[in-house]
């Protein structure tokens, strides 16, 4: 009586949004991305386009969190490009840390790729130092055009 109980105490709790969860519900198209808890306060009542605009807002306002993140979205690597890219119109050098992270983060093969060709550049520059791997796929994302202006908006029919 008492596990069923607690299941149904479970089950309520995560339906009221009174529970935290690391990832993305079964099914879903990125149900391999996981997050840690302790760095992403994502309620268990949200929808799946919440939790991806919440970990985004959250890799923009404190990009290390990336690190946290396994097999992270297109639009949680676009964010984070998105900080590289206003790191490098404001600084002088760049930012290899967010770079490094980006690369970590092609480590796993159910990585999606934000940019095509970009876990391509990745591979390419295996075996390099940290630094010279930061450099490859800086420069690599240099050459396409317009790689961090892209608009990511669902679709409207307007009748």
């Amino acid at each position: 009586m008492i596990p069923t109980l607690l299941d149904l105490l479970g089950r309520a709790s995560r339906a009221l949004g009174l529970e935290t969860i690391d990832s993305f519900p079964p099914g879903h198209a990125y149900a391999r991305t996981r997050w840690d808890r302790a760095y992403f306060d994502i309620a268990s009542d949200m929808k799946p386009d919440q939790i991806e605009r919440a970990l985004c807002e959250s890799i923009t306002n404190t990009p290390s969190v990336f690190a946290h993140i396994v097999n992270p979205t297109p639009g949680m690597q676009r964010a984070l490009l998105a900080v590289i890219h206003t790191r490098l119109r404001r600084a002088c050098g760049a930012p290899n840390d967010l770079l490094k992270l980006l690369i970590d983060a092609y480590d796993s093969p159910h990585t999606v790729e934000a940019i095509p060709g970009l876990r391509a550049a990745i591979a390419r520059s295996e075996g390099l130092a940290p630094a010279e791997r930061a450099h490859a796929l800086l420069a690599h994302l240099g050459a396409m055009p317009a790689a961090f202006d892209v608009i990511d908006a669902p679709a409207r029919i307007v009748n």
